[in-house]
């Protein structure tokens, strides 16, 4: 029996319109490079993922990923449509919770990388806080130097320093990273002072990662000078018990020295010589769409422990 006129073309509809969920399979699928690993995040086999993004793309008229038996890659049409499907999921998620408590209690595992001294010094001493307040939040943390790809180690957020080189990622910023030349009084007073920043040539420098560029903003323009030392290292702990122990001039956070600057154990130097870049801490995560509740949470109690400016260039009351 044929359906009336009007029913036929409300069915039509019906399956002419996209589905939320198989857009952020997609979204995820595509940031994932699998969908198996996709669809197990939604609940689904890896069939059932598949057929979803066939139907989507049959729906769209267009072939939206590459597909071969151990990775998948955006077509040129995908890459075009996943712009549009971020703001899709964007829009959805602000429409939901502008009418109601659509932000659940954050629940699940999060997994989270960040640089080994900043995790040690100022995220670990308030784990334990984040945790009471978020009884349905379980951590996974990672302490490397290495830069870890977080797609690839299923990471939900990473905190990062510096400047950020991935534009795939989205980003917050967590607090301002201020950075200063510092050394110990004795070195100083073994070595000389340095009153400008070309004098740095003639000096004992410790280095990160071969960093070895150093810009300074003069009365006179930018000036960049290459520095010197027998002392490289990818871990700041290494260089700050260098400066302690009177070995050297270095480019510090404040975060990692501020305590001894306040002591007198370490003084600024050259600090009439602003850095030509003052970078920031940040918080980076894969995607814009449906970030979990947890990943959220996390970042938003950092900023508010951090504060602005953050606590460690803050004075003691």
């Amino acid at each position: 029996m044929d359906l009336p006129a009007t029913s036929a073309r409300t069915a039509s509809s019906e399956r002419e319109r996209l589905d939320l969920l198989d857009v952020a399979l997609f979204v995820r699928a595509a940031l994932l490079a699998n969908v198996s690993a996709a669809g197990r995040e939604f609940g689904l086999s890896a069939a059932v993922a598949s057929s979803r993004i066939a139907q989507l793309e049959k729906l769209l008229g267009a072939r939206l990923l590459h597909r071969t038996t151990r990775r998948i890659s955006l077509t040129q049409d995908g890459e075009v449509f996943m712009t549009r499907a971020e703001a899709l999921l964007d829009a959805a998620a602000a429409a939901r919770a502008s009418v109601g408590s659509a932000q659940t209690e954050p629940q699940g595992r999060l997994r989270v990388t960040m640089p080994s001294s900043f995790g040690r010094q100022h995220v670990s001493p308030v784990l334990s806080e984040f945790l009471r307040r978020h009884p349905g939040v379980s951590v996974d943390l990672r302490l490397t130097d290495q830069l870890v790809d977080l797609v690839d180690a299923g990471i939900d957020v990473a905190i990062r320093i510096g400047v950020l080189k991935d534009s795939s990622l989205v980003a917050r910023r967590l607090a301002v990273n201020r950075r200063v030349l510092c050394a110990s009084p004795a070195y100083l007073a073994a070595r000389g002072t340095p009153h400008h920043p070309s004098d740095l040539a003639a000096h004992e420098c410790v280095i990160l990662s071969d960093q070895r560029d150093w810009a300074f903003t003069t009365p006179a323009g930018p000036l960049t000078v290459r520095v010197n030392g027998r002392l490289v290292s990818d871990n700041g702990e290494v260089i700050r018990d260098a400066l302690l122990a009177g070995f050297g001039i270095a480019l510090k956070s404040t975060w990692d020295v501020a305590a001894y600057l306040r002591s007198g154990e370490l003084v600024g130097v050259l600090d009439t010589y602003p850095l030509a870049e003052q970078v920031a801490i940040w918080a980076v995560y894969p995607s814009r769409a449906f970030v979990p509740p947890k990943t959220l949470a996390f970042i938003d109690f950092l900023i508010a422990h951090f504060g602005d400016p953050p606590y460690w260039d803050r004075e003691p009351a």
